[in-house]
């Protein structure tokens, strides 16, 4: 019995450092900049920008998203989709 609780204990100090180790939750941040024509929502996530929606105050203008480069791309050898204007058709 003792040698199965002193085990038992081994094992659950070796585990510890572990958890301490985990991944902590990423930095998330919104920003909203507005002037008198339009409203910027930025989202970023460690500091990467994820999404960029440009909201124009003219009723006929409609909402659209820019694309951000992919940090994992070179931005002068990738010229794809970065910094490209894409219009959401149908939300869910």
């Amino acid at each position: 019995m003792l040698r199965a609780t002193t085990a038992t204990l081994l094992a659950l100090l070796a585990l510890a450092p572990l958890e301490a180790l985990a991944a902590p939750e990423p930095a998330v941040q919104r920003s909203v900049q507005e002037d008198d024509n339009v409203r910027l929502e930025e989202l970023r996530v460690r500091g990467v920008n994820q999404r960029l929606v440009v909201q124009p105050k003219a009723a006929s203008a409609p909402a659209y998203e820019i694309l951000p480069a992919d940090p994992g791309r070179d931005a002068a050898q990738d010229r794809r989709s970065a910094g490209q204007r894409v219009w959401r058709l149908f939300s869910f």
